[in-house]
């Protein structure tokens, strides 16, 4: 069986790795699912998503002339959604909370994190360059 772009087949994850899943294809060959092809959104742990032994449902996207097949799950799906992301919008933002409000909460962070800072480099002493006696 030739394995065409834009094929969908049902395959069965045989390996995962940290980048990716392999799947088995009809007619014994394997394929690579790419993390980023697993799921709509992204996919930190693909162990989440995916187990050794699932039936999956694939695309193919690519094949080399090496005989690697590119595959992907999201493709595969009847309504993918659309390539782009929406542009961000920031009328979605919650305005509950008045400017000065926020920036009051983020200049008393600040200062937290530098009173922090602060007092660990006191406590510290010494370093590069510093003379050992």
């Amino acid at each position: 069986m030739s394995i065409e772009v834009g094929s969908k087949l049902q395959g069965k994850v045989t390996g995962i790795t940290n980048f990716g899943a392999f799947v088995e294809l009809p007619g014994g060959s394997t394929g690579l699912v790419h993390i980023s092809e697993v799921a709509d959104n992204y996919v930190k742990d693909i162990n989440d998503h995916l187990s050794v032994g699932d039936e999956v449902t694939v695309k193919v996207v690519n094949v080399e002339n090496d005989g690697k097949i590119g595959l992907s799950i999201k493709k595969a799906k009847d309504n993918p959604p659309p390539a782009r992301r929406k542009p961000h919008v920031k009328n979605n933002r919650d305005h509950t909370e008045s400017f000065e409000a926020k920036m009051n909460k983020f200049l008393k962070d600040s200062e937290d994190r530098l009173a922090s800072l602060r007092k660990n480099t006191e406590s510290k002493r010494g370093g590069r360059g510093a003379k050992k006696g």
